[in-house]
């Protein structure tokens, strides 16, 4: 049993480590978005990529340990979690103690990092919002009618001002 909880702590604390590494990737990224510059915006996403897919790896390890944990104590492994575990752990302080640390850091990295990642993705759609509506003006100006003597270009149609048809006539 002890072995299995000292893989779950090393999963734990590899999987921690991870959330750190896309939290700085998360937070590299905001004055990216900012600045518009999609080259080093796609080389932190593939980096992003990359770290998630070793948490991904690592979560999958992280599910087997619990389920050798469960099996062992005896528990339903849906029903079992990080925080019963650390419940049942009162006569082990030290294993104990480690995975309520554990828990906490990976709580509030995963809690700063939906934080920064809802900034990015609104700092992304106002991007997107801002792209839309240029896109919108210059497809409107190209494609506005003719109105009265006045051109999509806003020029007077058929004639140039001051010309014998139309400007202003200061004699009167």
């Amino acid at each position: 049993m002890a072995s299995l909880v000292e893989v779950l702590i090393d999963t734990l604390t590899k999987e921690e480590s991870e959330y750190v590494t896309l939290l700085d990737l998360s937070r590299k990224k905001t004055p990216v978005v900012v600045a518009g510059d999609i080259e080093k915006l796609q080389t932190i996403t593939d980096e992003e990529q990359s770290v998630v897919d070793r948490l991904v790896a690592l979560d999958k390890k992280r599910a087997e340990a619990m389920k050798d944990i469960a099996e062992v104590m005896n528990k339903d492994v849906k029903t079992l979690k990080l925080s019963h575990l650390i419940e049942m752990l009162e006569k082990r302080p030290a294993e104990r103690d480690a995975l309520v640390a554990l828990h906490d850091q990976l709580k509030a990295t995963v809690g700063e990092l939906k934080m920064v990642n809802d900034q990015n993705r609104e700092l992304i759609k106002q991007s997107l919002d801002i792209v839309d509506f240029n896109l919108n003006l210059i497809k409107s100006q190209r494609s506005a009618p003719e109105t009265g003597n006045y051109t999509s270009s806003a020029g007077i149609a058929g004639s140039a001002l001051g010309g014998p048809t139309g400007g202003f006539d200061a004699k009167q």
